[in-house]
């Protein structure tokens, strides 16, 4: 085994269960008074009756996020499902931060009921992402209700395993894009999950987490050591996650070549999960749609049968493939546009959210 591979963080605690992500302490001094404005914005927002606790997530609290670039990620947990009344409070107060704020560009507000971050059907969704992901900002932590979580195919599927029902929104998004600053926000988003799903698909045997969009993307070109265009495709991503672009080629680069490849292998992979039809996608939620996300019930796909999935591309037994010259070329054109399009944004690519 490599032996930077065998004492590499892999995020884990010690019974081998992922470590909760982030903290207050860790986040940057140039970024405690937008932390601190958040606090008293989301209480006075949504006052006592309805709110019951407020997270923050992404690169403040990993304390990596890049100053004028990176943006602020919050999570707010509602007693009751939220209403259109609550979705306002929540544009009015991201609004207000990030006008007042110019250290962030971009405020994204999550707005869940409790009992959807409890529940089973989103245990391995919504509620990962607040046990592992997210720091406490306000209210009781939810986290001590959740389990703990191992880095298992079923927690890739929960969490990634709906790219395929993804993909027509954002083209849908992306055609609506006319502005360089819609698109500069829809391919962050969009960067972000298909860098996530990226890792997640190879998290099963690499056996741990990130959420660093660059080792995520050299952690999958390790377990796809036979797809290089692929694995230069993710690096691309990666660095328009951290830096969007205004770019319309990008948009086009991820949604019609990288996305489509994703989906397929991550089905193939670890089956697909149904989310409800009326989940948008959203540039800053998780994995990206709608923040205003119905309360839907709905239960957990089951496991397919081990008939049903081809074996994964990192294990020896699977034999790999060259692309076609077509498609070949066509992956080379998407790093290019990617790659050209990462240095148009306003700094140069280091670990934000």
């Amino acid at each position: 085994m490599d032996e930077t591979a065998a004492t590499e963080d892999k995020g884990l605690a010690a019974d081998g269960t992922i470590r909760r992500e982030g903290s207050v302490e860790r986040v940057r001094t140039e970024f405690a008074p937008v932390v601190g404005a958040a606090r008293v914005r989301v209480a006075e927002a949504f006052g006592p009756a309805r709110l019951h606790s407020a997270y923050l997530y992404g690169s403040v609290p990993r304390g990596t996020a890049i100053p004028g670039v990176s943006d602020l990620d919050l999570l707010v947990a509602l007693r009751e499902g939220p209403t259109a009344r609550d979705r306002a409070a929540a544009d009015g107060a991201a609004a207000a931060l990030d006008s007042a704020f110019p250290v962030i560009d971009g405020v994204g507000v999550l707005l869940f009921s409790v009992e959807t971050l409890l529940g089973e059907a989103d245990r391995h969704d919504a509620g990962f992402l607040l046990a592992c992901l997210c720091t406490p900002l306000l209210g009781e932590d939810l986290a001590v209700r959740l389990p703990r979580y191992r880095p298992t195919s079923l927690l890739a599927r929960e969490t990634n395993g709906d790219l395929a029902l993804a993909l027509p929104r954002w083209r849908d998004r992306a055609a609506g894009a006319t502005s360089g600053e819609a698109r500069l926000r829809l391919s962050r988003g969009i960067a972000r999950h298909l860098v996530r799903t990226a890792f997640t698909l190879v998290m099963p045997h690499w056996g741990g987490w990130t959420s660093d969009p660059g080792r995520s993307a050299e952690l999958f070109a390790r377990h796809y050591p036979h797809h290089p265009e692929r694995a230069a495709q993710v690096r691309a991503a990666a660095a328009v996650a951290r830096t969007p672009s205004r770019e319309p080629g990008v948009l086009t680069a991820l949604i019609d070549d990288l996305g489509p490849w994703l989906a397929a292998e991550y089905t193939a992979a670890h089956g697909r999960r149904h989310r409800a039809p009326e989940g948008e996608a959203g540039e800053n939620s998780w994995p990206p749609r709608s923040a205003t996300r119905k309360d839907a019930r709905r239960g957990p796909e089951p496991e397919p049968p081990d008939g049903d999935r081809r074996p994964h591309p990192c294990r020896p037994q699977q034999t790999p493939t060259a692309p076609s010259s077509s498609t070949g070329a066509r992956v080379r054109s998407v790093k290019s546009c990617c790659a050209g399009a990462a240095t148009t944004s306003r700094s140069s690519p280091t670990d934000a959210s």
